[in-house]
């Protein structure tokens, strides 16, 4: 969740500099040790021990584990759209905003809220 939540303020602070000036080069190498060393290590790693523990504990069939598995889903998805968004950066190709990696680094925090209500108070 850490490079969920930080990725995108950096794609904040890296449509803020001129392409190509040595702060631009810093955030492109920031951004893939980030994506590469914490991000795509973590995201494997949850989900071989989530799909582990929901074996062991049989949660397969339950609705609330089926909807969390949606959402962890989605931030899968969000994660894999944000290493293709670090691609653009790289080859200083941004076509975004800084106003849209704004509001795009909210996004990973409203799935959390629900996915961790839905394992807490398993609703269903």
């Amino acid at each position: 969740m850490a490079a969920l939540f930080y990725l995108p303020r950096l794609y904040v602070y890296h449509t803020m500099v001129p392409v190509g000036s040595d702060q631009s080069e810093l955030f492109k190498v920031m951004e893939r040790k980030l994506l590469r060393m914490i991000g795509n290590p973590a995201m494997i790693s949850s989900w071989i021990f989530g799909l582990w523990i929901a074996w062991d504990m049989d949660y397969y069939f339950d609705v609330w584990f089926i909807l969390k598995f949606i959402f962890v889903a989605l931030l899968t998805w969000y994660h894999m759209w944000l290493g293709k968004l670090r691609k653009a950066f790289a080859a200083d190709a941004n076509e975004h905003s800084e106003r849209f990696y704004r509001m795009i680094n909210e996004i990973p925090t409203l799935i959390m809220i629900v996915a961790v209500i839905l394992v807490i108070f398993k609703p269903f």
